[in-house]
């Protein structure tokens, strides 16, 4: 034989096994995210097989991280070894990774498929330097649930005004009922507090401002808000040594009636049904107005999806951008972790705190999207160390304020 020949005989499998490793390696799709949950990693991969279904000439690999490893490691693998696609959040979450080069401009997929209409009540959110920079598919409400039975029992109706909220906590506790379930042994709880007071007191424009770096801590708004949080603090409305619960075990509280109220979001809800608090027990209402003049802003933090600037297989990733931000889609990852899609064309949900939820964040002055998520991470964490602190120790509220100031001078440098 013809050693040339025989040489390129046995080459060719090489050749072919080459061609097809690199026709299957453009056809990958490989996604890190942090949808551990099982509600949410449950829908996250039927998102993934149905996208599969829909282009089959795509396999997509999915790396799922804890949550706080998640945190520690996505900055590592965006800057080593980039996937194609990454969960994450918008603002200021997502800003760091924008203004380093990070994440790549997808303002193609928006204006391709109509997104700045369909996402609209999100499309601020994944903005910087009028370029988007990732798609949100699903967000969910905060608000007060509340038990309708105690409530009815005294004849408390849900408060709409501040001193409505502050007569119906007298009644609650005069009663023997602690007002305000809560959990502060993570310390995150506490943000929504501050968030929603400052929300009602001195609008959206402002929060957003404070939570950019522009106001001081030391501000007499922000001294404002405190004032309002001292109604509830020094009164003793909230459960008592609440920084030795977490959340979850904040829950029973509201489940024996020993608490009437919970600041939460609407991933508290299933843990609450499971327990045994049904509809006929278990009512929603927003956050109470302070200040008539105040247009009111709620509370809804916002899930994205963005695409490395160093992906290797861009073109898929921005399909996969496109499908999740699908009405069809959407709606049926927030039917399966009870949340809301942001996609305004979604049917209307139909579990009743869910629908509530919609309303509520379709007429909203303004979405913010968590203390954690509005702020940078050195303030986000100084800020709710601190709230906890006031929290337990409401007289330590002029040290708090002073220390928060402190950080602020240098976190947003």
């Amino acid at each position: 034989m013809n050693l040339r020949l025989h040489i390129a005989q046995r080459a060719l499998p090489a050749i072919f096994m080459t061609t097809f490793a690199l026709q299957a390696m453009a056809g990958t799709l490989v996604i890190n995210t942090d949808t551990s949950d099982t509600a949410v990693k449950a829908a996250f991969t039927q998102a993934v097989e149905g996208f599969e279904a829909d282009n089959p000439d795509v396999h997509v690999k999915v790396n799922t991280f804890d949550h706080e490893g998640y945190k520690t490691s996505i900055r590592n693998f965006l800057t080593a070894d980039p996937p194609d696609i990454v969960t994450w959040y918008p603002g200021h979450r997502m800003t760091p990774f924008v203004k380093a080069g990070l994440f790549d401009d997808v303002s193609d997929v928006w204006s391709h498929n109509g997104l700045d209409e369909k996402l609209k009540s999100a499309a601020q959110a994944t903005t910087i330097d009028g370029k988007k920079w990732g798609v949100p598919y699903v967000y969910y409400q905060w608000g007060i649930y509340y038990r309708k039975d105690l409530f009815a029992k005294l004849g408390i109706e849900p408060p709409k005004t501040w001193n409505a909220l502050l007569d119906a906590c007298a009644k609650l506790k005069a009663n023997g009922i602690t007002p305000f379930a809560i959990g502060t042994k993570q310390p995150w709880t506490t943000a929504a507090w501050f968030d929603y007071l400052d929300l009602r007191v001195n609008g959206y424009r402002f929060h957003m401002d404070l939570t950019n770096g522009t106001v001081p801590y030391t501000d007499k708004r922000v001294q404002a808000v405190f004032d309002r949080w001292d109604d509830l603090t020094k009164h003793g409305y909230f459960l008592a040594d609440h920084a030795s619960y977490t959340w979850e075990e904040a829950v029973p509280a509201m489940v024996k009636g020993e608490a009437a109220m919970y600041l939460m979001g609407n991933f508290a809800v299933a843990p609450m049904k499971q327990a045994g608090l049904g509809e006929d027990k278990l009512g929603f209402m927003p956050f109470p107005s302070i200040a008539a003049s105040v247009p009111d802003a709620e509370e809804a933090p916002i899930e994205t999806i963005h695409i490395p600037a160093g992906a290797k297989n861009k073109a898929d990733a921005r399909r996969f951008l496109a499908y999740m931000a699908r009405a069809d889609v959407q709606a049926r990852f927030g039917r399966m972790t009870e949340e809301l899609p942001v996609n305004r064309e979604a049917p209307p949900p139909s579990d009743p705190y869910l629908k509530a939820g919609a309303a509520l964040l379709a007429n909203a002055d303004g979405l913010s999207q968590f203390f954690d998520r509005d702020a940078p991470a050195e303030m986000a964490k100084a800020g709710m160390d601190g709230f906890q602190r006031y929290m337990l120790k409401p007289e330590t509220r002029s040290d708090v304020l002073a220390r928060l100031e402190q950080v602020r001078e240098h976190a947003y440098k």
